[in-house]
């Protein structure tokens, strides 16, 4: 792969993730703009540690050696909320009491209107195929219609980078394969890096780029 502009894509620079002193996962990487570096392994091998570390989240008895680079700045020492790293679980995680539109107006950052937000939102919803969402309650949305709100909310945070903890594995096949080609072309349209952990060699296939096995 071609070297990565300096302002450009996530840099993985020796990066060691360690549990107890012994190395977990250990990885060095190129994840171009608008491309995806799919981690596979079984449950336990690392994988969602390796993106609580790139996001900022881990503690002791973890410890991360190596540098994160991010659009030419070095994040590794950065708190999660300066990182602009942006998330999706294997669920999606909003907020049951709250309705869809209130649930991404918590994801958009700080200012403009009240009117302009909620603008912002509706014009969010309707390119999602989810038109007149806005007032709907999670509950009462199917598995794919819940991962494309979340899908949206990541997007709504203007992140630097996507983290994805398998977030595909949830669904039924159908809903698979359309949410892998909505949310892979999302981030192609934005020019996000991408980091995808997942166990299933079909979303490996979906996602192209570089894979990084952590099986023995």
């Amino acid at each position: 792969m071609s070297p990565l502009r300096p302002s450009s894509g996530l840099a993985l620079q020796s990066l060691r993730l360690r549990l107890n002193g012994r190395v977990l996962v250990s990885l060095d990487a190129q994840v171009a703009q608008g491309t995806v570096l799919t981690v596979m392994g079984m449950s336990g091998s690392g994988k969602s540690s390796l993106l609580a570390a790139l996001a900022g989240f881990v503690a002791a008895p973890f410890q991360v050696e190596g540098r994160i680079i991010l659009a030419g700045r070095d994040v590794t020492d950065q708190p999660p909320q300066l990182r602009r790293m942006g998330l999706m679980f294997q669920h999606s995680l909003l907020f049951p009491h709250l309705s869809v539109g209130e649930n991404l107006l918590f994801a958009l950052p700080p200012g403009g209107s009240r009117h302009d937000r909620r603008e912002r939102i509706t014009m969010a919803l309707t390119e999602a195929g989810l038109d007149g969402f806005f007032t709907r309650h999670p509950q009462t949305l199917s598995g794919g219609q819940q991962s494309r709100v979340a899908l949206i909310r990541v997007l709504l945070s203007a992140p630097q980078a996507l983290l994805l903890d398998e977030p595909f594995s949830s669904l039924d096949a159908s809903t698979r394969d359309t949410m892998r080609c909505l949310v892979f072309e999302a981030a192609r349209t934005a020019g996000l890096p991408v980091v995808l952990v997942t166990h299933d060699p079909q979303d490996a296939a979906a996602a192209g780029g570089q894979i990084v096995s952590l099986d023995p």
